[in-house]
């Protein structure tokens, strides 16, 4: 009897074969195989576990549905197991505590795959799985139970959601998002926003929150997250919010973030200079962290870096040009960028270009000057058109000569005529 029972257990599998990828292939005597995870697969109650199957049978096996059922622990033999799927839609054999909370990676149509998903895990779904599969022939009784078993180790819930909040700009509507770890598709969480201010105690803050909004990313997964929306001031900064996402079976977890407010960053300097004069502007972003400072120059529709640019790590960048000449007008941008925000500011240059020997003189002392020429020149035209007005006619030179009192001696020769 001995020899029978060594016989039998050494005959039962035929080969076995391990992949790159961790799986393991068995194959019995009568040619079915299946190919499963080697080794413990490890989740975190609240979440989801996958265990990984394909299989494939003797061509006289005519699959119609899988069964998975759960044993005891891995190291005992699988004696008094329990159904916890089953693909036959009328099957009541399931187990309650598993209704709902299992399903197939892919719909089963005849193919081989019999990975499957678990749901709203629990520290007590550890355990041993294996899988069986029926015959056509008589789906009642005949059927075919692999040995190889699935070890599952469910641990503690340590994962932590996502929580992304950009830093709070000045004069912008934010908007704060919350996604629950892990991508199941079993009961959605709940989500709730809890701020907190300096000295341990609550900030309202007035807001929109959403509900749990789910994405579906295949037929068995899912995103679960939450938004929530509201006008930043100055008052949230260096603020709390805390993310929390509660599974079922009174499971939790959460996370908590420092919000950061970011005004307008602020310019100083004189931004009218002359030509010579140093141009001297600082931008400073009132922020923590502090932020990411940097200038450029609007030029042609387009923002170029600037040189002579002095920069420190409190969020302060300056401007230094010496000796500065016309074309150094123009509008000069102040970005603060902290992660993926940015703030900007901008100033309008202006440098005075004067040459000459008058360079020095005010520019209204110049347009006087200028006004008293043009009068100048006004009278001098008027003078000019009253002397050209006085100057005698032919006619008035005639009658002035006939008029003429002095005779000069030639005429004294012209004697009267004798009578």
């Amino acid at each position: 009897m001995f020899v029978l029972i060594c016989a039998t257990l050494l005959f039962s599998v035929r080969r076995i074969t391990a992949a790159t990828d961790g799986s393991v292939t068995w194959c019995s005597l009568s040619d079915n195989c299946i190919t499963v995870r080697k080794g413990d697969i490890v989740a975190q109650a609240g979440l989801c576990v996958v265990i990984p199957c394909s299989f494939t049978t003797a061509p006289s096996f005519t699959t119609t549905h899988l069964e998975w059922y759960k044993c005891g622990p891995s190291n005992q033999p699988c004696v008094d197991s329990k159904m916890i799927f089953n693909s036959d839609k009328s099957s009541k054999d399931v187990q309650a505590g598993f209704m709902g909370r299992v399903s197939l990676l892919e719909p089963y149509e005849g193919l081989n795959n019999c990975s499957i998903i678990i749901n709203d895990l629990t520290e007590s779904d550890s355990g041993s799985y294996r899988l069986r599969v029926k015959d056509v022939k008589d789906r009642s009784v005949n059927g075919m139970t692999f040995q190889q078993k699935v070890n599952i180790s469910v641990k503690g819930l340590t994962q932590k959601p996502t929580v992304r909040i950009p830093p709070l700009t000045e004069g912008q509507q934010n908007t704060l998002s919350c996604t629950a770890p892990a991508l199941c598709s079993g009961s959605d969480p709940e989500i709730t926003w809890t701020w907190r201010g300096a000295g341990e105690k609550d900030s309202p803050i007035t807001g929109s929150i959403t509900a749990v909004k789910t994405e579906n990313l295949t037929s068995v997964t899912r995103r679960r997250s939450s938004t929530f929306t509201f006008n930043p001031s100055a008052e949230h900064h260096g603020t709390n919010v805390t993310c929390k996402v509660s599974f079922t079976n009174n499971i939790t977890t959460e996370e908590t973030v420092m919000v950061t407010y970011m005004k307008k960053p602020l310019i100083s300097g004189n931004t009218a200079v002359k030509e010579g004069d140093v141009l001297n502007l600082t931008c400073s972003a009132d922020c923590f962290p502090p932020s990411h400072v940097t200038w450029t120059k609007l030029i042609f529709n387009e923002h170029l870096p600037i040189k002579n640019v002095l920069q420190d790590v409190s969020g302060t960048a300056t401007v230094l040009i010496p000796n500065v000449t016309a074309e150094y007008s123009g509008q000069y941008v102040c970005t603060a960028e902290q992660w993926i925000t940015n703030v900007t500011t901008a100033a309008e240059v202006t440098v005075t270009y004067l040459h000459g020997p008058c360079a020095e003189l005010p520019w209204m002392v110049i347009a006087v000057i200028s006004l008293i020429v043009n009068i100048i020149m006004i009278l001098l035209m008027f003078l000019w058109n009253t002397r050209k007005k006085v100057k005698p006619n032919q006619e008035d030179r005639t009658y002035m000569s006939l008029k003429k009192t002095d005779q000069s001696s030639e005429y004294d020769v012209i004697a009267r005529p004798l009578n």
